[in-house]
């Protein structure tokens, strides 16, 4: 059995979609062992597994501090006066579940893909459920979504998942409620349209429904002229909300590996030129890894997580790592 993750959305017999078909046994096992964990403060509406700093005065004792005149004197620590002949009021970690807030990519350029569908899925199949023998960028981006958002519901958490390109196109509204997993995957079931990218849009779209903290995962190849980028974090950052990028790519958009002369189209409108790929491929390839460097500086430069994933690896292995490091970033923090 190969390490693979997911395959494309199908249909079950009663028309409703087959989560089952999104998450590989492997990949579960690599995932299951670790918990997604915002670096900022979190605020939820129900008791979760997030310990939050905001310190109120229930759950569990974390510090004392002293007494100040209109705290409430049930909250005193009488030991400590009978030791020190000094007030102080036990403070408690409060518990608090993260709200996980996915944003998925269907614009145009999403709809490449130069890998066969048969040795993405790991499932057998030749072609996906509507007749594709090609695993595109935008089914990788929804496997990475259906990854992140299965650890979510299955630690507790709240998660709501939007669709997008030049707007919002579809949201599944945030819940942790039985039978949100399968609202998310039918959600997902989608195709790519032929327009552009508006990241700015969509984020303001975004913004206007959320009332409280959350980590935002934007899921794209990030396609999109890198200071309209940088403006839509800004705003993000600006609502103290928590980022994770991930930037997904095909491998031939990494190699340009292309050998004869041929017509490229633009998937988002910008037409059909013909090139002689052999002769271009050192100037295409610099423009790329420059882009690529850029959004990840950008990403940096907010302090928000940045993750580029190819479609040709298995995604299991590269998730696992990229989580596994941003504990334990988490954990140094806490040390220090």
């Amino acid at each position: 059995m190969s390490d693979t993750s997911f395959t494309s959305i199908g249909r079950g017999r009663s028309g409703e979609h087959d989560a089952t078909v999104y998450l590989h046994p492997q990949t579960l096992a690599r995932l299951g062992t670790f918990q997604l964990r915002a670096k900022m403060v979190v605020e939820g509406v129900m008791s979760g597994m997030h310990r939050s700093p905001h310190y109120g005065f229930s759950v569990e004792f974390a510090q004392h501090r002293p007494y100040v005149a209109g705290d409430d004197i049930r909250h005193l620590d009488w030991k400590v006066y009978g030791r020190s002949d000094k007030l102080h009021l036990k403070q408690y970690e409060q518990e608090t579940n993260l709200d996980l807030v996915l944003l998925v990519d269907s614009s145009g350029s999403m709809a490449y893909g130069s890998r066969l569908f048969s040795d993405a899925s790991g499932t057998g199949r030749a072609t996906s459920p509507d007749g594709r023998g090609e695993w595109r960028k935008f089914d990788h981006a929804t496997a990475v979504t259906a990854a992140l958002s299965y650890m979510a519901l299955r630690q507790g958490d709240r998660v709501g998942v939007g669709v997008f390109a030049d707007e919002l196109r579809t949201m599944v509204a945030r819940s942790s409620a039985q039978g949100q997993w399968r609202r998310v995957v039918n959600g997902l079931a989608t195709h790519p349209v032929d327009q552009g990218t508006d990241i700015g849009r969509v984020v303001d779209q975004v913004l206007a429904k959320l009332n409280n903290r959350c980590l935002i995962g934007i899921i794209s190849d990030f396609y999109e002229d890198p200071e309209r980028l940088r403006t839509a974090l800004a705003r993000i950052k600006h609502r103290r909300h928590d980022v994770i990028l991930c930037q997904v790519v095909d491998r031939l958009e990494q190699t340009f590996d292309f050998q004869d002369m041929a017509p490229f189209d633009g998937m988002e409108g910008e037409g059909r030129v013909r090139v002689d790929p052999r002769a271009i491929r050192g100037a295409y390839l610099e423009a790329f890894r420059a882009h690529i460097d850029r959004v990840h500086k950008i990403a940096r430069g907010f302090g928000f997580d940045y993750q580029l994933v190819s479609t040709h690896e298995w995604l299991g292995p590269t998730l696992a790592a990229f989580i596994a490091k941003r504990q334990n970033i988490l954990k140094r923090s806490k040390v220090g």
